[in-house]
């Protein structure tokens, strides 16, 4: 068989030397900024194409510039996005999904759809337990 991006970072043993239940391991801060509000919005609205910073702040509704800049930037710093500075006037920033990027963001826009799918029963589960804790 062939070696997985993942097999690249295992040991001897196939034990990986990050461990995101570990609060020291660097995966968790990388995993909170995928996971997060934001960043999960934010490399959900660029999964199709790229996007310019306020085609975002539009597509990811709620989002400030401050917060989306501080995303971006973070997602970034991970790998998972590429920033492109064009100098232009006015000066036009394109950003787009790295090929790490676009495999994290593809394995989270299967459970963003899972979770959508679901709504239903969630909404079901939710009144169920509301109407039990108000009697």
């Amino acid at each position: 068989m062939g070696e997985t991006p993942a097999d690249s970072v295992r040991d001897d043993d196939g034990d990986s030397p990050f461990d995101v239940f570990s609060r020291r391991c660097p995966s968790r801060v990388t995993l909170e900024h995928v996971t997060g509000r934001w960043g999960s919005l934010t490399l959900g609205a660029l999964h199709e194409s790229g996007a310019r910073f306020n085609e975002l702040r539009r597509r990811v509704d709620g989002v400030s510039e401050k917060m989306l800049s501080r995303t971006l930037h973070a997602l970034e710093r991970d790998g998972l996005v590429h920033r492109e500075a064009q100098l232009t006037n006015p000066p036009r920033v394109d950003y787009e999904l790295t090929a790490l990027g676009r495999e994290v963001t593809g394995r989270l826009m299967d459970l963003i759809l899972l979770v959508e799918g679901r709504m239903p029963e969630v909404i079901e589960a939710q009144d169920r337990y509301d109407a039990a804790r108000e009697a």
